[in-house]
């Protein structure tokens, strides 16, 4: 495991750990009890409220693949009705779960991924391809006409 990969596991852990409302030491056994106090919540919110369905649309790959990891862990079953786009994950739980823990929860989960993610894209572009990882300008710069490309390789479409 990388460096930078341990440092995302403990801040994913701690996170749940935070939504789960738990303060036990050692990683790996404050996420289990997190897990657990967490489907503890939802069997007793499930005793109050009656469960609701709710629709989430998450185009982006890994932050589906987190959701549905993340509902898994809390016994919920996510699911996609036939005909739904895949970016569509349904999932049944009292609304309260759902306002109060799962999706903040998800949203603290993804924001520190992406950030994960960000951070090792650029560095692997910095490494491997080029130093200047910013984005492009909006405009081209002044000093330089405005030059058309083909798709065949040059300007003469020789290739």
């Amino acid at each position: 495991m990388l460096p930078i990969e341990g440092t995302l596991l403990e801040k994913l852990r701690k996170i749940e750990a935070l939504h789960a409302g738990t303060k036990f030491a050692g990683e790996r056994e404050a996420a289990r009890l997190a897990a657990e106090r967490i489907r503890e919540r939802i069997a007793e919110l499930r005793g109050r409220e009656t469960d609701v369905e709710l629709l989430y649309r998450l185009p982006d790959p890994w932050k589906r693949k987190l959701f549905v990891a993340l509902c898994r862990r809390y016994g919920l079953k996510p699911f996609r009705e036939a005909g739904r786009r895949t970016s569509t994950i349904q999932v049944r739980a009292p609304k309260t779960f759902h306002d109060k823990t799962l999706w903040p929860e998800f949203c603290a989960l993804a924001e520190e991924l992406d950030a994960h993610l960000r951070e090792l894209t650029e560095r692997v572009i910095r490494e491997a391809i080029d130093d200047d990882v910013s984005e492009a300008p909006d405009a081209p710069p002044k000093a330089l006409p405005a030059a058309s490309h083909s798709s065949s390789g040059g300007e003469d479409g020789a290739g």
